[in-house]
């Protein structure tokens, strides 16, 4: 199993990672990639890769952040040339439901990642929050660079994904999908073909069924893995093959 976005550098995560990182191979996790969202963060994500040869890290500015945050395409594009350990651009994107940022800073900031990422050829990690129309027209004026998009805890409309597939996306399913209330998100996964899907955590946030009400954290893909199995009417250890292989092909092999 490949945890495909958390935040290690959060709490409780950060101050407990031996015993994080612990659980995870217990359970099977053979790679965590860990978020950055700030300038600060990324300094930590920076750290925390090279504790273990397992934890991969991004580069980016989180939505939330860009009214006060800032990286240019020069910074992020140098950082990724010089760090094996960091292996995808994000996560960046919009959020319109809290905006907590400008709009117009959000998508200033969008632009500046996706062309980042088209110079790295490395996959961009899109968060995208009640946006679905400013998101896919953001991404889709880039389709002829073929960006390596990876939507990251994708609770999007089917249309949106469909939309997004034109553009030869990736969806990473969170624990939002063992939700009872998450029907419509469940026939969504149901239709994404199978070569298009990966799992994550986004922990410490989101804890999926069984495990609500507690700060998640890597280990805890097993039960996302598991619902997803279900959902796509899979055997669990062929998911978890098909999850894994998308992950490598996505991050690990320079084709396009």
């Amino acid at each position: 199993m490949i945890d495909s976005h958390c935040h290690l550098d959060h709490q409780p995560l950060f101050e407990n990672l031996n015993k994080v990182l612990q659980n995870s191979k217990k359970v099977g996790v053979e790679k965590i990639l860990t978020i950055s969202t700030t300038n600060e963060s990324f300094k930590n994500v920076k750290k925390i890769v090279a504790l273990d040869p397992i934890i991969f890290g991004s580069i980016g500015i989180h939505p939330h952040e860009t009214a006060k945050d800032h990286m240019n395409i020069d910074f992020i594009v140098d950082e990724f040339k010089n760090n094996k350990k960091i292996i995808g651009v994000g996560e960046t994107g919009l959020d319109y439901y809290y905006e907590n940022s400008d709009r117009d800073k959000q998508i200033e900031s969008f632009k500046v990642h996706i062309e980042a990422s088209i110079k790295c050829n490395c996959p961009i990690i899109v968060h995208s929050r009640s946006a679905e129309e400013d998101t896919y027209k953001i991404l889709s004026e880039y389709s002829k660079y073929k960006p390596k998009i990876l939507m990251h805890c994708f609770t999007g409309s089917k249309t949106f994904a469909d939309k997004l597939l034109e553009l030869n996306s990736f969806f990473s399913a969170s624990g939002i999908i063992t939700f009872k209330n998450s029907k419509d998100l469940q026939l969504t996964f149901k239709t994404i073909p199978n070569e298009k899907i990966l799992i994550e955590t986004d922990s410490p946030f989101l804890a999926p069924t069984p495990m609500r009400g507690k700060k998640n954290e890597p280990s805890f893909i097993d039960f996302t893995l598991d619902h997803l199995a279900k959902i796509k009417n899979i055997d669990k250890s062929k998911m978890d093959l098909i999850t894994t292989r998308n992950f490598n092909k996505l991050f690990f092999e320079n084709d396009s």
